[in-house]
């Protein structure tokens, strides 16, 4: 045995250490692999590379032995050696991992046919060895299909995401528009992720939320970037979720899947309760009948693959629906109070590969990724926990959609490769009610409603919720062409990478008449609603008739429909060098340029100069063997914004308020009767729905968000089969974008300079905690320029600081299990999560109260939303029988920041019209960390498989329990702790999200 090891050790440290200088070129998102190695001297040499396909190259061996093969389809290939046209010797069997170079040598004997084995491309004999990737400088996660279908596991590339480390789930339950919950990397915020599948952007151009994925069973790889990527690629500076599809062989290949997780084994969640009862509650201090919720779901899949004409021309297909029937019990101050929703997600894959010649292969690839939902609304009784009768048909929505990719590959030479990709994606956000009553004013809040005018319950009714677009949607292209040259020991590659998006019809109105009522409750009557400076001024309720007991109402309008688009691109340059046998250095630049039009086709932001983003990183193969390898990255990734600014302070959208005083309440519609007005019509971000001049929407010369990332790491063999490693990631962000409301402050520096001032705007772009030149328009209609500097604005600089010390150990598979263990100790600190913020589940993208004012960023500097000091995950599976196979999953995680927002200082005032939204907890500064954390969070997960012999293992049936320990703590608290000044909130404090209760998953499989 031992000398067995030591024959494999000594075969794989020269394969290593001498293909290092050929390593080909691969990189993040991409939808290919690459080879490379050394062969014994022998002059006349050539690599034959052939693959289940058909494909085939033939590359040269230079004349130190070495060769190298890059951006080949993933695949499963044999390795030939040949000299002077006669075959030497061959290794099988070796699958290409994407985005890695793998190396398969000669240096050594082969093995045998019968028993060879491939682990990332080193064939040995008998148990294979560890494998450290010494040709790469990114961190990354990939899983397989092969895990896919062992593991316990989610069906989304988020929970696929969540296996690495430093990917955290979102604890606001910010989701996609097709339902699937978000996660945020390495500290940034939930929307600074990119999404491909095969090569192309899926990314949601509205709010960055997600992105289109392929049906479950369709994945052949997944790869998770956490950081360190290659100048071929932006847009991110999260991380990466890059999906690879699976594709037809020379084989024919069928199967097909049916799971059910059925609501009987499916533990309740959690009622929710007030933390301070309304005087109308309609049942006590109950707030949502949670545990009355169900849920179960249903899916069926299939798949087929094979040629179309052998050798040539192959195609993939598969399908996937699922079916899920939903009960929800809705808040008790609802007007659906109950609902019962069908929601269905039809999926589907298909892929054509044509090898054209050996030079040129073609590949074309449609998928769609779609939710759909109906349902029906009840009336319920909260006292005795009865449906009452149905209300109506629920909204009927349709998210997702479709996308279509073409990407042309062609080896010109042996050292020259160009490949191209365009692609177009198309995908609805429908959601229309049924039922609109257009005389009739929604109600909200109605718990609050005077308890002496409603008979001690709240009145409301049923009006639908707000009205979008039948044709709200988004569309996107996507072109790229990438160029690259072997050229001694570099790999020179060039290209541009362009996105271009569009979103159609964006924004809603309030249903009925055009506004609703909204009723609120006040215990200091005798202090005004809000006492923000100037036309937001909303007086005490006192100072009029019913006013006296603290009771008032608002009249809201809400109402934007907008079309805007964006234009992003990119340039890049890299080379990979291989210094000397041991060091591999990879130095790139990439340029962006971002241009974003407003509603009427105008731009407003033109980030079209050189934003430079280097990127450079080393890999030390330490003792030349492969066993050891260091590895460091320092790079700058710069941030687009998403289209949802455009549909906000560039296109002027409506959202006011007027206040009241009520002597009576409808007891039919719940509208407050026997008005007195206190108010003229107010808006806290001065929102009139007034189109601004895109001259003057955003800061002259405003920078994009960027961030900068330095990596640090090692990883180790230990034995046969076991690697471990740790690395350091320290990010800090440099820039960020939002919203800056204090017009005020614009408007009287102007004043004071000199200037006249035709009209001002709701809010304006700016770059948060830096100095800021604004455009405005004087009464002849030409523009000049007012600067604040950060002092002015009375801001902090900008911070978001994330540091993170990884360590893991794996264990490969060895025929019997395979495991891996990640620990993560991290902190993410400053004043800003960037693009969304979780503790307020703003998720739209540089639209959170963040640098609206100083006020509300006064004591905001702490730890941030998404920040869980201490990661633990560990998952793996048994083959404990040659029919039986067992695996896990386990997560755990120390809780968020607990935080506490409320009226500004001691005196529980609001110096602009924005709430209980300030960094004051009971009149005391509480920055983000300073009122403890939630509980720690502790996930997991167990299946168990078996294949019967008697169906020649193609026959599964397989059994999963999530969350066998059936937790259910907090991952999100209700932060607002005052409803109006010295008014506590009722539901301060309450847990509206927790994690999902204990389920299960069974399922049957076939493979042919």
């Amino acid at each position: 045995m031992n000398n067995q090891f030591l024959s494999r050790r000594q075969a794989l440290a020269l394969a290593i250490c001498t293909c290092l200088a050929g390593a080909g070129v691969v990189h993040a998102q991409s939808t290919t692999g690459g080879l490379n190695g050394s062969v014994p001297a022998g002059g006349n040499e050539s690599i034959v590379i052939e693959s289940g396909t058909g494909f085939r190259r033939e590359v040269p061996v230079d004349e130190r032995g070495r060769y190298s093969a890059s951006q080949l389809p993933l695949g499963t290939y044999t390795v030939t050696l040949m000299r002077d046209g006669a075959v030497i010797d061959t290794r099988k069997d070796v699958t290409l991992r994407v985005g890695a170079s793998t190396d398969v040598s000669f240096a050594a004997p082969a093995a045998t046919a019968g028993d060879a084995t491939s682990l990332s491309g080193v064939t040995v004999t008998g148990t294979a060895l560890p494998n450290i990737d010494v040709t790469t400088v990114d961190s990354r996660t990939v899983v397989t299909a092969e895990q896919l279908a062992k593991l316990p596991l989610g069906r989304s590339a988020e929970a696929i995401a969540r296996l690495a480390p430093g990917v955290v789930n979102n604890g606001a339950n910010f989701q996609s528009d097709t339902g699937r919950s978000v996660a945020s990397f390495g500290g940034a915020a939930a929307n600074e992720n990119a999404y491909y599948i095969n090569g192309f952007n899926t990314t949601d151009p509205l709010n960055a939320l997600g992105g289109l994925q392929l049906p479950y069973g369709a994945i052949d790889q997944q790869e998770v970037y956490t950081g360190g990527y290659s100048a071929q690629y932006g847009r991110s500076d999260g991380g990466v979720i890059s999906q690879v599809g699976k594709r037809g062989t020379n084989e024919w290949h069928f199967g097909a899947q049916v799971l059910w997780e059925p609501a009987f084994a499916r533990a309740h969640q959690d009622d929710l309760y007030y933390t301070h009862t309304p005087a109308s509650a309609p049942a006590g201090n109950l707030y949502q009948p949670k545990s009355e919720n169900r849920t179960w779901t249903t899916t069926v899949s299939a798949y087929a693959g094979g040629p179309l004409i052998k050798d040539k021309l192959f195609f993939f297909v598969a399908g996937e629906f699922e079916k899920q029937n939903r009960r929800t019990l809705n808040d008790v101050g609802s007007n659906t109070p109950e609902q019962k929703n069908d929601y269905r997600s039809p999926r589907w894959y298909g892929k054509l590969d044509w090898n054209i010649n050996d030079s040129n292969i073609l590949e074309v690839t449609g998928a769609s990724d779609k939710r759909e939902s109906s349902g029906t609304r009840y009336n319920y009784d909260f006292n005795n926990r009865q449906v009452l009768n149905a209300i109506g048909p629920d909204n009927n929505k349709k998210t997702g959609g479709d996308l279509y990719i073409a990407k042309y590959t062609s080896y010109i030479t042996d050292n020259l490769t160009v490949s191209a990709l365009y692609g177009k994606m198309d995908s609805k956000n429908y959601d229309q009610p049924s039922g609109n009553d257009p005389t009739l004013a929604r109600i909200d809040d109605s718990p609050k409603q005077n308890p002496l005018l409603n008979g001690g319950h709240a009145i409301r009714n049923n009006q639908v919720g707000d009205i979008s677009s039948p044709g709200r949607g988004n569309k996107s292209t996507n072109f790229r062409f990438d160029v690259a040259y072997v050229l001694g020991d570099h790999t020179i590659s060039v290209g541009i990478d362009n996105v271009k998006s569009r979103v159609e019809d964006f924004g809603t109105t309030s249903p009925g008449p055009g506004y609703i009522w909204d009723y609120g409750f006040t215990e200091t009557p005798n202090a005004p609603i809000s006492n923000a400076p100037g036309r937001n001024f909303v007086p005490a309720p006192a100072l009029f008739p019913n006013g006296q007991s603290g009771y008032f109402v608002s009249r809201n309008i809400t109402g934007s429909l907008v079309s805007v688009r964006s234009d992003q691109k990119a340039q890049y340059i890299e080379d990979k060098w291989q210094v000397s046998d041991k060091w591999l250095l990879s130095v790139g630049l990439r340029n962006d340029q971002f241009t974003d039009y407003n509603p009427f086709g105008e731009a407003f932001i033109t980030q079209t100069k050189p934003q430079w983003a280097p990127r450079i990183g080393a890999s030390w193969d330490v003792n030349g063997d492969g066993s050891f390898k260091v590895f460091a990255n320092a790079g700058r990734y710069y941030l687009g914004l998403p289209l949802s600014p455009a549909t906000g302070a560039a296109a002027g959208y409506i959202s006011t308020q007027q206040y009241y005083t009520y002597g009576g309440i409808d007891p039919v519609t719940g509208a407050p009767t026997n008005l007195t007005q206190i108010s003229d019509v107010v808006s806290g971000n001065n929102s009139y729905g007034v189109p601004p001049d895109p001259r003057t929407v955003a800061g002259k010369g405003l920078k994009a968000e960027h961030q900068d990332e330095f990596i640090l790491g090692f990883d180790k063999t230990l034995g046969q089969n076991w690697v471990y490693g740790a690395k350091f990631t320290r990010r800090l962000l440099r820039s960020v974008i939002d919203d800056f409301c204090d017009v005020d402050l614009v408007s009287n520096k102007a004043l004071a300079e000199g200037h006249t001032i035709s009209s001002t705007n709701s809010c304006y772009l700016i770059n948060g905690g830096q100095a800021n030149t604004f455009t405005l328009i004087d009464a002849n209609n030409q523009p000049y320029d007012v600067t604040l500097t950060r002092d002015d604005m009375g801001f902090q600089s900008p911070k978001r600081n994330y540091y993170s010390l990884e360590m893991f150990l794996e264990h490969s598979f060895d025929g019997v299990w395979y495991g891996k263990l990640d620990y993560v100790f991290s902190r993410s600190y400053g004043n800003t999560e960037g693009q969304a913020r979780t503790d307020t589940r703003q998720a739209g993208a540089a639209g959170s109260v963040d640098w609206d004012n100083h006020w509300v960023m006064d004591y905001a500097n702490g730890v941030l939303g998404n920040d869980h000091t201490h990661v633990i995950k560990a998952y793996g599976y048994w083959q404990f029988a040659p029919e039986w196979q067992a695996s896990g999953n386990l997560q755990a995680s120390s809780g968020a920041p607990q935080i506490c927002l409320g009226y500004y200082g001691p005196d529980h005032s609001e110096p602009v019209s924005y709430g209980s939204t300030f960094h004051f907890c009971n009149g005391q500064p509480a920055p983000p960390g300073s009122q403890g954390r939630l509980p720690w969070t502790f996930q997991l997960d167990l299946g168990l498989t078996y294949r019967p012999n008697w169906a020649d293992q193609k026959l599964a049936f397989s059994a999963n329990v999530f969350n066998v320990l059936n937790q259910k703590r907090a991952t999100y608290r209700y932060p607002s702790s005052e409803d109006k000044p010295n008014t506590p909130n009722p539901i301060f404090g309450v847990p509206w999200y927790t994690q999902d209760p204990r389920y299960a998953r069974l399922a049957v499989t076939y493979d042919f």
